[in-house]
């Protein structure tokens, strides 16, 4: 599937996503094919063939100089046709970086074959609010499983009586990357601890010492990322200095507008010589206001990334563990699959704690004194 094609899916999978949670509200025009190119970061063309594709299944219907809307007796007939005798299974993603959630969806793909399986996907935008309209909308519609991607699982879920229902249905449950620490549900993650000493040791073989870092907060992984980097730090007898760690919320690092706040960020640390980011969005931001600053990566200013979601690493030279969304999937099908098959609910043996895949790449130089900032 080429990207176009990923992209387009993606806006595809959104929208249903839409008509599933909205197919019983009073107002049933989805947003316009400006307002999606907006939200989803895509063109309007993208935009146009999802729509496109829907329309062709039923699910929506155009009405002339009005707008689109969803076609509520064609939603709720394709509910009421049921699986056709496959297993119904629900994906529930964040849907904040498309890449990532391409690379996933095609692992599990690769393993649920759509004749034996009937995969519906929601996405949460990681909000609250979100979720909880997701799991009441589809706890009662026959699932059999859920592959989930924790909403802000830093935080205390204000969803967790929607989780222990689906448990007490008995219906399995497994997450990847984020997950909530009060389910005794399985996971499949990285080895993010042995991510973070990897990578800094990387940096600090090169004599970095002054080694900022920009985490997010609400995060379950990024906590986990930054605690990886205190240890490393401790361990190889640097000093670890809060100042030279930025916080973040989940919403934050997907905004362009955060690069201002980067930007005074390292502005503030004039000794730092190397920068570590939790992901590859916070990253693209980075390296944005790294050029702004006339820094050149790694002459001034080495950069690694955790989770390095875009293709273009080795093309790149990024210095980075590569985000392993395709091998993710996998392991996520194959596990909740199996859960299905022997009627589990907890985790008997079905975590699976992944190695991190580091690539060193061109982005890590020695360090050396820091270069002033432009102004």
């Amino acid at each position: 599937m080429g990207a176009a094609d990923r992209k387009s899916e993606l806006v595809y999978l959104w929208v249903r996503a839409y008509i599933e949670e909205n197919k019983f509200s009073s107002s049933l025009k989805i947003p316009s094919e400006n307002a999606l190119s907006r939200r989803l970061s895509v063109s309007r063309e993208t935009v146009r063939r999802a729509l496109d594709r829907l329309t062709e299944e039923g699910l929506l219907r155009r009405v002339r100089g009005s707008g689109t809307y969803i076609d509520k007796e064609a939603a709720l007939s394709w509910e009421l046709g049921g699986s056709g005798g496959r297993i119904k299974i629900g994906l529930i993603l964040q849907g904040q970086d498309r890449n990532a959630n391409s690379s996933l969806m095609d692992g599990i793909r690769s393993v649920l074959s759509p004749d034996q399986v009937d995969l519906r996907t929601f996405l949460t935008d990681n909000k609250f609010a979100n979720e909880r309209r997701c799991l009441n909308a589809v706890v009662d519609q026959g699932f059999q499983g859920f592959i989930v991607d924790g909403v802000k699982a830093s935080l205390l879920n204000p969803n967790l009586d929607c989780y222990r229902r689906i448990y007490q249905k008995r219906i399995p449950v497994i997450f990847y990357n984020n997950y909530y620490k009060n389910l005794k549900c399985p996971r499949v993650v990285v080895n993010d601890l042995r991510c973070a000493e990897e990578l800094i040791g990387l940096l600090i073989r090169q004599g970095h010492r002054n080694i900022a870092g920009v985490f997010v907060s609400d995060n379950y992984q990024s906590i986990e990322k930054f605690q990886g980097m205190a240890a490393a730090l401790q361990k190889n007898g640097v000093e670890y200095q809060d100042d030279y760690i930025k916080w973040c919320v989940s919403d934050e690092a997907h905004d362009a507008r955060f690069a201002r706040s980067i930007d005074h960020f390292l502005k503030r640390l004039p000794q730092c010589t190397a920068v570590v980011c939790c992901n590859y969005m916070i990253f693209r931001l980075v390296r944005q206001v790294l050029e702004k600053q006339g820094r050149r990566v790694p002459q001034d200013c080495s950069l690694v990334c955790f989770d390095y979601s875009n293709d273009d690493w080795e093309e790149q030279g990024i210095t980075c563990s590569i985000h392993q969304g395709y091998r993710i999937g996998q392991e996520v099908a194959l596990r909740l699959m199996r859960m299905i098959r022997n009627r589990d609910c907890d985790d008997l043996g079905y975590t699976y704690v992944l190695a991190p895949e580091i690539y060193p790449g061109r982005t890590v130089g020695p360090a050396r004194a820091a270069k002033k900032p432009n102004q």
